[in-house]
């Protein structure tokens, strides 16, 4: 097996143990909400304080993992935030359980941009969509799996446990990555590296010539950013209200919950890696413009009409399949989008990255604080969903603006 390929596998599993990490405290929303006391307005600004500095420290982190190696940061961010998912068992109401949040966020901030930046060094252009594509399904595999795991733990041994238990998942992952894991520039002779990597500056270049100006300057940096937020308003949804909504909004109760937030995170996981291979595929038959920008504005056209529905239509039955479809189908853009920060980044892919994320994040810690604030004004938990199908509307039209074939750096930047 080459060596790509593998360190494509470990990213699948960090993939996994990112989100069930992220997504367990949603699952266990209803009961840490009844056991401190907090009201939906005070629970949305606890999902958003991992948010915030999750969102601020994409680019930074991003650049770390650009600057002094993707083994050392990865290695380092993982053992952070397993250390606070575990104090998150811990906490003892609002104050410290914001304070816990928002050092979690910190480090699972690296994620994403460093596992882009791997990939770049790693994989050819016509296949770093695919390996997009298996990273982020792995991560909403990892959504659905959480309720299974999260919920028989609640229910068994108190909310608390699941906390000290997924800990501990990301410090055997970062053992074993630190152990195997060299930056590309010691990579076996016998592996293919990607094509491009012959072309990318030696590191020492590229640690002392990030062109900011030009970034910032750039059209495309800020329609991906714009794109990325608006999306991410409605990501966030699924990522951080969804498992309550779906219990206090919709009446699912605790056994139903398990596969109500299971399927919808089954069908992302779908989404990405069908739109992986879509957009590789149409990629080198269409062109970039077709297999990035035309695949991912559609995508999130059409998510945002199901999103609509899921909020018009009444019914359990409803509301889980529109969501189940619009989750899986704007999932199918996402692919494109990480693989443009790559087409458009160049060796500078993790920073790219993370100013991406970085507002989509700014967009999530929106959702999650409108959407607490309207449902404690209205009492409605279907409003804040008519808000979202139009922030989705947005992010189509923005995506449809984009020009994959303008790198936002180029070679002669350096």
């Amino acid at each position: 097996m080459k060596r790509k390929n593998i360190i494509l596998t470990m990213l699948v599993i960090l993939g996994m143990v990112t989100f069930l990490d992220r997504i367990n405290i949603s699952v266990a929303g209803s009961s840490i909400m009844a056991d401190l006391k907090l009201s939906p307005a005070e629970w949305g600004w606890v999902q958003s304080a991992f948010i915030l500095s999750y969102g601020l420290l994409q680019i930074p982190m991003g650049a770390l993992g650009d600057r002094f190696g993707h083994r050392k940061i990865l290695t380092a961010i993982v053992l952070w935030w397993s250390a606070f998912t575990a104090f998150t068992g811990l906490a003892g109401g609002l104050a410290s359980l914001l304070i816990i949040r928002f050092m979690f966020g910190i480090g699972e901030a690296g994620s994403s941009p460093c596992s882009t930046g791997v990939i770049s060094r790693w994989f050819e252009k016509g296949e770093v969509g695919k390996a997009q594509g298996y990273v982020w399904a792995a991560s909403r595999m990892g959504g659905a799996l959480t309720p299974f795991v999260v919920i028989p733990v609640m229910m068994w041994v108190g909310w608390r446990a699941a906390f000290y238990l997924l800990g501990a998942l990301g410090v055997v992952w970062a053992i074993v990555w630190w152990w195997y894991y060299r930056d590309a520039n010691a990579f076996d002779s016998s592996d293919k590296i990607s094509t491009s990597l012959t072309s990318i500056p030696s590191e020492e270049k590229v640690k002392d010539s990030l062109p900011w100006a030009s970034i910032l300057s750039n059209r495309q940096f800020w329609l991906i950013c714009g794109m990325y937020f608006f999306y991410a308003f409605g990501s966030w949804f699924f990522f951080s209200w969804f498992p309550t909504y779906m219990e206090l909004g919709r009446g699912f109760d605790k056994t139903e919950l398990t596969y109500a937030v299971a399927v919808p995170f089954i069908m992302s996981m779908i989404g990405n890696i069908a739109g992986g291979h879509l957009t590789d595929r149409l990629t080198q038959r269409f062109g970039i413009k077709v297999g990035r920008k035309a695949l991912g504005s559609s995508s999130l056209a059409i998510s945002a009409i199901c999103m609509f529905l899921a909020a018009f239509i009444p019914g359990k039955m409803a509301v889980f399949i529109f969501l189940s479809l619009c989750f899986g189908i704007f999932d199918l853009m996402l692919p494109s989008a990480w693989a443009l920060c790559i087409d458009l980044g160049k060796h500078h892919a993790g920073t790219i990255s993370g100013a991406m994320n970085t507002a989509g994040n700014i967009g999530g810690f929106c959702c999650g604080i409108l959407f607490g604030q309207l449902v404690q004004q209205s009492g409605n938990y279907n409003l804040p969903l008519y808000m979202i199908a139009g922030m989705l509307i947005i992010s189509a039209i923005l995506f449809a603006f984009i020009n994959p074939e303008k790198p936002i750096i180029s070679d002669k930047s350096l």
